[in-house]
């Protein structure tokens, strides 16, 4: 059953489920390829919201060695400064108030395969510099711990912000920023890879189509021109929503302008 789930995984987050044809996107799919079968154990994704900066990070999971082992992933943005260094590092019985047992951490749970710190521009200062050193010296200590513990993690961190300037201005760790990006992958905006575009609704649509159980075959060419011609704010994750609705709202077998919403 574990093999069978594991082998699921790999289908399901895998290079192939990255759709792209740019230049661009070839380039992303060739330094993807690389670090997986390379030892990197760094790696920073960068790109605005929506791009798929967290599916680009599956795929380096997914096709490398370290599939067989656990793939954990924690937003910086949605945890509070007291909780973010326990959620990755773990603590001891009573290392602080609430802290009525021992919590194992991120690092100590992924031993062997990878993390994802998301939004790691929203790391707290504090923190930054704990990770720094994990990076460096692959061990650490629980909060409340005396005990050195030894990881072999590949961490891969995506941020949406410009961390060059945010170390420029004393927001970001520069010494952090230049560790982690050994390895940098830059994913374009959709604005800037159009003739992506009707890769991306043909893939959706046939998608969305055998999750309800629709009968939805196409996009009419009236409507992929209008968005052809949509600057997509939110990317290829807006570009999903909308393909999902009108999958969901519509009857027909293809979906034409008057299904698309109203930007």
């Amino acid at each position: 059953e574990i093999h069978v789930f594991r082998s699921r995984q790999q289908a399901q987050y895998g290079l192939s489920n990255i759709i792209g044809r740019t230049p661009a996107m070839q380039g992303i799919f060739k330094m993807v390829q690389k670090i997986s079968r390379s030892d990197a154990t760094t790696v920073l994704l960068q790109g605005e919201s929506g791009t798929g900066k967290d599916l680009v990070a599956k795929a380096i999971h997914y096709e490398s060695s370290r599939a067989g082992n656990p793939y954990m992933e924690v937003n910086c943005t949605s945890l509070p400064e007291t909780l973010i260094e326990s959620e990755l590092f773990g603590h001891e019985k009573g290392a602080y108030t609430d802290a009525k047992s021992k919590k194992d951490g991120l690092f100590e749970l992924a031993d062997g395969g990878t993390v994802l710190l998301d939004e790691i521009g929203d790391m707290p200062l504090g923190t930054q510099a704990k990770l720094l050193r994990v990076i460096e010296s692959k061990n650490f200590k629980r909060l409340g711990g005396v005990k050195d513990i030894l990881v072999d993690v590949r961490i891969i961190a995506a941020t949406n912000k410009d961390l060059k300037s945010a170390s420029e201005n004393g927001t970001f760790r520069g010494d952090l920023y230049y560790r982690l990006k050994v390895f940098p992958i830059f994913l374009p905006p959709l604005r800037e890879r159009r003739e992506d575009i009707p890769l991306l609704i043909r893939h959706f649509v046939s998608y969305f189509d055998r999750e309800f159980k629709k009968n939805v075959r196409g996009v009419s060419g009236e409507a992929l021109e209008m968005m052809m011609r949509y600057s997509w704010p939110g990317n290829v994750r807006e570009l999903k929503n909308v393909i999902e609705r009108a999958v969901i709202l519509e009857s027909c077998d293809s979906i034409l302008p008057e299904h698309l919403p109203p930007e």
